[in-house]
């Protein structure tokens, strides 16, 4: 198995910062916006970002939510490997707010249709925006695309990409992994 480096720290810091800047240009103050990230990969680029909001650019108030799709998956009870749910904490209704997912790879779209159906739990969102740090192009099942994106890559089917974050694996780096 051989990896080679997409992003490294201070490319991935880059993207977050241009991330950020894109977010504030459309929401402004945040007032009517909610950020949510995806289990389980989303949530680090979300704190992440959250956390560059508040402390560089000075937003306040950035309600944020975990949400967890693994019963919504088209491909729960499907496979040999058992799904294990993380958790969902979105503890205020959607309903009539800009609603921006937050994901780490949008690869075939199947994630963020999951994502669609199990939001609605919370209410009926005004409109809902997708993040994500790297855009797998042409992997898509779905006809869905990022409206905010740190990079696009071009992988092939047997390639694999690995988002690493300081919190979780001790570093910031985006791999292309063959296997």
């Amino acid at each position: 198995m051989s990896q080679k480096v997409l992003l490294n720290a201070t490319e991935v810091n880059i993207a977050l910062h241009r991330l950020a800047c894109q977010l504030i240009e459309n929401h402004d103050t945040f007032e009517n916006t909610v950020l949510v990230g995806i289990q389980p990969r989303g949530i680090f680029l979300a704190e992440r970002l959250k956390s560059l909001l508040e402390g560089e650019y000075k937003i306040k108030n950035i309600q944020m939510g975990y949400l967890d799709i693994t019963f919504y998956r088209d491909d729960f009870r499907r496979g040999e490997k058992t799904l294990e749910a993380n958790t969902t904490k979105i503890d205020f209704i959607v309903e009539d707010k800009k609603v921006v997912f937050i994901d780490d790879v949008l690869y075939t779209g199947r994630s963020i249709r999951s994502a669609l159906t199990a939001i609605q739990s919370f209410g009926r969102p005004l409109e809902i925006e997708l993040l994500t740090l790297i855009d797998r192009r042409f992997s898509r099942h779905l006809p869905i695309q990022p409206d905010y994106r740190g990079r696009q890559v071009d992988a092939i089917n047997d390639e694999k990409v690995k988002v690493c974050w300081v919190e979780n694996e001790g570093e910031d780096a985006v791999y292309l992994v063959n296997k």
